[in-house]
């Protein structure tokens, strides 16, 4: 419940600044942030600049903020047709569309502005791409016409720790690629956990995610073949020479679990097994990047 003096805002139509908020999905950019954190420490043998890592960081989350508004903008009519995102602000009608387009404008321009003038246009032009990627192609196009929409789409979201890199060193590298790639086949058994727990919400809002047009089974067996795919990438920064050691013990000890609550998946016929391997695959993705981290500064200083 709201206190009387939002909901008095709320009555001359400004609502109160946790829908704003909400509207960013700030968990959701927080860990892109941390992916984007860990590129750009790993593109520099010792610490980033401090100025570059803040104002590029600043301008990465406020892009993705945006693309975030752009999200709730586009996808409102479904929103308001799944429990999991009925409550959203613009779904619940607590902000208007009108007000979101302005606040997913503002958020987006001033944070690739941000990027093209204090830190280098390449970053800033990356970070539009994937803006677009996510808000118009993934959210306005292919999550309304194919059920490979996470597998495509997902490239969007893979791209934090490239424009982290890139931030600092204005150069793409192949080991930022790397990063990249590690994301993009981590997505889809992380999503299509989720997807299979949402069925049915799916369903009834007529979004043709993998579950719902080729059934639970074959979506349980491509979580369990992608997550062979994820742990095969896993290893390819020890394999490159890009991570040590550190690295690989923590990757082979999360690769287990991995591999163990999505085989939970594949055999199970149960729905709390997907939803408990959804929340894991996110600390998986945490942990893997905090490894990465640890190992390249021990190897500074060993």
């Amino acid at each position: 419940m709201r206190n009387s003096n939002e909901a008095g805002l709320e009555g001359w139509g400004l609502p109160a600044w946790q829908d704003y908020w909400e509207l960013g999905k700030p968990r959701v950019v927080l860990v892109m942030l941390v992916c984007a954190l860990v590129g750009m420490a790993l593109a520099v043998p010792t610490l980033p600049p401090l100025d570059k890592a803040v104002l590029g960081l600043l301008g990465i989350g406020m892009a993705a903020m945006g693309a975030a508004a752009f999200n709730h903008l586009l996808d409102r009519r479904l929103d308001r047709l799944m429990l999991r995102t009925s409550s959203r602000p613009v779904a619940e009608g607590r902000l208007g569309g009108l007000q979101a387009a302005a606040y997913a404008s503002v958020m987006s321009i001033a944070g690739i502005t941000l990027l093209w003038v204090e830190v280098n246009p390449l970053t800033a032009w990356l970070t539009l791409a994937s803006l677009l990627g996510y808000a118009l192609v993934y959210t306005g196009f292919l999550k309304r016409v194919t059920p490979q929409n996470i597998t495509i789409g997902g490239l969007a979201g893979a791209a934090p720790p490239l424009l982290g890199w890139t931030a600092i060193t204005g150069q793409v590298h192949p080991n930022a690629l790397l990063l990249v790639l590690i994301i993009f086949a981590w997505t889809p058994p992380h999503f299509w956990a989720l997807a299979i727990y949402k069925r049915e919400e799916y369903a009834k809002a007529g979004v043709p995610m993998l579950p719902v047009t080729h059934g639970e089974d074959f979506a349980r067996l491509q979580v369990w073949l992608y997550t062979w795919l994820t742990v095969a990438v896993t290893l390819l920064p020890f394999v490159t020479g890009m991570s040590g050691w550190i690295y690989l013990a923590g990757i082979l000890v999360l690769n287990l679990r991995f591999l163990y609550w999505n085989w939970k998946v594949w055999k199970g016929q149960d729905l709390a097994t997907p939803l408990a391997s959804f929340w894991f695959s996110i600390r998986y993705i945490l942990l893997l990047f905090l490894f990465l981290l640890v190992d390249h500064y021990a190897s500074l200083m060993f």
